[in-house]
């Protein structure tokens, strides 16, 4: 009696989708990556380029100003307001988390789609840190005492008041700018290698050889890469949640009615989450429509995962909000009530105006 032979097929949608499609190899990556680098610079660039320096230009004369007549020109005149530059500073420190959530806790849970926006995501985080610290400086108002902020002993035998959030923030901020450049420069050291390998001039080759920090590609470069790259993810993960939260208490620590809550933290954290990723795809996809060799490693399931994420995150974000107005319900405290229901959703005389 024969047996009827049986074929075992997977599910469509059991079947993994392809990180790059077409089936493309190493080599064609590699190529087609290191040719952004390697090819002229295009017209389109200095095009953007022209106004984006011209509208830095007008940043630089208007902190000048600023710095010349005082934080009043800010709005920073009132006891009750927050002015431009704190909204500022929280905005670019939220922008600025996704890259080290990408490259720190995607990579801890091996999600290996993170690998076609890790970098970018890396390089956006170290701009907008970059700008987020300018703020703490020129919002002190004496940016030339601003260096009172680092507790270092000086003639005068003053010290930091290390109950200051502002200081909270100095501190913050600095570790996180060092552990992204450090994470950002330990994942680019392979590319640097890469790139020396094919440079064509002899500048080109040795300023990429310094940078590569002799890399060969190795068993034994690679392993003790891998590690330092886990160490380093490992160190960067608690900062997702640690730097936002502490950029929070500017906020929370204060006796305003509105601010001092306790679900500022955790509200700021997925905040940023929200907008960095939010960020991250409105630079990646003009990046993949100006670039199209990039139409294969940055594909649609790296749009929907990071959509997804942003869903998760926003709804954390509204959450939030409601559970705001709950607890001035709540609480019954008269103050917290007024700021919410009568200052901010406008509810006056029994109805919305």
């Amino acid at each position: 009696m024969s047996e009827s032979a049986v074929t075992l097929t997977t599910p469509k949608e059991l079947v993994p989708v392809p990180l790059v499609t077409n089936e493309r190899k190493l080599s064609w990556i590699t190529e087609k990556v290191s040719s952004i680098v390697e090819a002229p610079t295009p017209i389109w660039w200095w095009i953007a380029f022209l106004p984006c320096a011209l509208m830095a230009m007008i940043g630089l004369t208007c902190i000048g100003y600023q710095i010349s007549n005082g934080v009043g020109v800010w709005g920073e005149n009132k006891t009750v307001g927050w002015a431009w530059d704190i909204t500022n500073f929280v905005f670019w420190i939220g922008i600025g988390h996704a890259g080290t959530l990408i490259s720190a806790i995607l990579f801890l849970t091996r999600q290996k789609w993170r690998t076609s926006i890790n970098r970018a995501a890396e390089a956006m985080t170290l701009f907008a840190v970059i700008c987020a610290g300018i703020f703490p400086g020129i919002h002190v108002g004496r940016v030339w005492m601003a260096w009172y902020l680092a507790p270092i002993p000086n003639s005068y035998g003053i010290w930091p008041n290390f109950r200051s959030p502002l200081l909270w923030d100095v501190f913050a901020v600095s570790t996180y700018f060092t552990v992204s450049v450090l994470f950002w420069y330990t994942g680019l050291v392979p590319d640097l290698g890469t790139l020396r390998d094919r440079a064509k001039s002899r500048v080109k080759k040795y300023i990429y050889g310094i940078f590569a920090l002799g890399w060969r590609g190795g068993n034994r470069q690679w392993r003790h890469y891998e590690m330092a790259y886990l160490i380093l993810a490992g160190i960067s993960t608690p900062l997702v949640l640690s730097v936002h939260s502490v950029v929070s208490f500017d906020f929370a620590t204060s006796i305003l009615p509105g601010w001092h809550t306790t679900i500022f933290p955790p509200y700021f954290v997925a905040g940023a989450i929200f907008g960095g990723f939010g960020m991250v795809l409105t630079i990646m996809l003009p990046a993949r429509l100006l670039y199209p060799q990039l139409d294969d490693m940055l594909t649609r399931q790296h749009v929907d995962k990071m959509a997804k994420i942003i869903l998760l995150t926003g709804s954390i974000v509204g959450y939030a909000y409601l559970m705001e107005l709950f607890v001035a319900y709540y609480s019954t405290n008269k103050y917290e009530m007024f700021t919410f229901f009568h200052q901010r959703a406008g509810w006056h005389n029994g109805g919305l105006v």
